[in-house]
């Protein structure tokens, strides 16, 4: 910047409205970080910056999603004119007479369990922006008191990072496992109590007023307005700041609490608690119940468990991984292996298949299909190349060969798969899919890259736009 001094053009680029953006972060975050026990005050105004919500906009746009109850979609808006939609918001923000309105609900299904949906609540656009300017502005703050602990949502922090966690503490003794699963908990946050939350660190009335109309604006579902008295809807960009907020109590009552007894790993809803002895696995899982009751959660009784796995015989699920003690060839010890689970393989099989096996997809050329799979199979990949998934790759290609095999055999009118007539393996590699075989990385987890999600979680990462930050400073 110094051998631009004179020509404006380094002061231009000193005042962009994204630096801007990330001064303030980092201004709102120092101070976080050095007076612990702050309140922040004047934080609306800096919410209703134009900076701050052009820049929520430009977050809004790169995650795309739908449009929420009043029909208006991003392309409505730009057709409207941006500026002068911000320009709107700006004023309603800064008269006080902002309101949100209820958000629509949709069912998407949850990876693996196809009979299972999760309830997704979609905001509108305009709500959408309001939200992530709010996020842009809290997050620094509540981002200085969060424990190493929690890594979902976070600047910085991913699914990766957790697991890497998880195989260096089990693989130093930690064999006992309290796999806990929470009951609807983006459903079940305590309102109340969540603002209460918030209060600790912002003293701010327009602030606490603006979360407290977004967590009782309702939802729609089917035309019906439904009121809404407990929890935050998943799908808001400011969803995931506040389930992180709320688990940030449980986190720090464990650390003050019951940290002796082990180490827990939570990823937003999903936690482990890694133990050393069978006594201290069984006291942590009764504590958790005791402090998630406190907290109006509940830890659910038919998927929470206190398990061994020290001699291999069992393992448990966590962010799409099935975790297991394998005994080495080499080194003739037991050391702590991940795969994708069986909900995993389930997930990615299930994709492969709605794609390839409607009727109304034969007369597509084979080009379109393999341009159509080929981004699933490698974000999947991506994901769970990070581990001991050779075999569960391989077993995926199959799939994959197969289904495009019975694919050709159907547009040609003839029937099975005619391996060695026609499907072969080089046949398989010339249609140009993605082959997961050969991308396993070994290495440590955590130099993949803090943007990479967990399966189960991409929607909600797409939505909060939580990962792509950059103002956090060491902590």
């Amino acid at each position: 910047m110094r051998e631009l001094q004179g020509t404006g053009k380094g002061m231009a680029t000193a005042n962009h409205p994204v630096e801007e953006v990330r001064a303030l972060q980092r201004a709102l975050y120092v101070a976080a970080k050095q007076q612990r026990q702050r309140r922040f005050h004047a934080l609306y105004d800096r919410i209703a910056r134009p900076d701050v919500l052009r820049r929520a906009f430009e977050q809004v746009r790169r995650n795309k999603g739908a449009a929420g109850i009043d029909g208006e979609t991003l392309e409505a808006i730009e057709a409207y004119g941006v500026e002068k939609m911000l320009e709107e918001l700006r004023g309603l923000l800064e008269t006080g007479r902002y309101r949100p309105q209820a958000v629509r609900r949709v069912y998407i299904p949850k990876p693996g369990r196809l009979k299972e949906r999760r309830p997704l609540g979609i905001p509108r656009v305009r709500d959408r922006v309001v939200q992530t300017a709010a996020k842009l502005v809290l997050e620094p703050i509540f981002e200085a008191s969060f424990l190493p602990c929690s890594f979902g949502f976070r600047p910085k922090r991913a699914a990766l990072h957790a697991l890497e966690v998880i195989r260096k503490e089990v693989n130093t003794g930690a064999r006992w496992v309290v796999d806990a699963d929470f009951a609807d908990f983006f459903g079940s946050l305590d309102p109340d109590l969540l603002l209460r939350l918030v209060a600790r660190r912002v003293s701010d009335r327009r602030v606490l007023r603006l979360t407290r109309m977004w967590l009782k604006a309702g939802v729609m579902e089917d035309g019906m307005s439904v009121a809404s008295m407990t929890g935050v809807p998943q799908g808001g960009t400011i969803s995931p700041l506040l389930s992180n907020i709320y688990g940030h109590a449980l986190d720090a009552l464990w650390a003050k609490e019951a940290s002796h007894l082990g180490k827990i790993v939570r990823y937003a809803d999903d936690l482990v608690i890694l133990c050393r002895t069978e006594s201290d696995a069984k006291q942590a899982y009764a504590w958790l119940q005791v402090t998630a009751q406190a907290l109006h959660l509940k830890v659910h009784p038919d998927k929470s468990r206190v398990t061994h796995i020290g001699d291999g015989a069992d393992g448990f699920d966590f962010l799409g991984f099935h975790h297991r003690m394998v005994r080495s060839k080499k080194y003739g010890k037991l050391y702590c292996h991940r795969w994708p689970s069986r909900r995993a393989m389930a997930s990615v099989r299930a994709k492969v298949k709605a794609i390839m096996a409607p009727r109304f997809r034969l007369p597509w050329p084979m080009w379109e299909i393999v341009q159509e799979l080929n981004p699933v199979l490698r974000g999947w990949g991506n994901y769970f190349r990070w581990g001991q998934s050779t075999r569960k790759f391989a077993q995926v290609d199959s799939y994959v060969h197969e289904r495009l095999a019975m694919f050709d055999s159907r547009k040609r009118g003839k029937k099975g798969r005619r391996w060695t007539e026609l499907h072969t393996y080089a046949w398989f590699k010339g249609t140009g899919v993605h082959v997961l075989s050969g991308s396993v990385r070994y290495g440590t987890a955590a130099t993949a890259s803090a943007s990479t999600p967990s399966e189960s979680r991409m929607r909600e990462n797409l939505t909060s736009g939580l990962m792509r930050g950059g103002w956090q400073g060491a902590s």
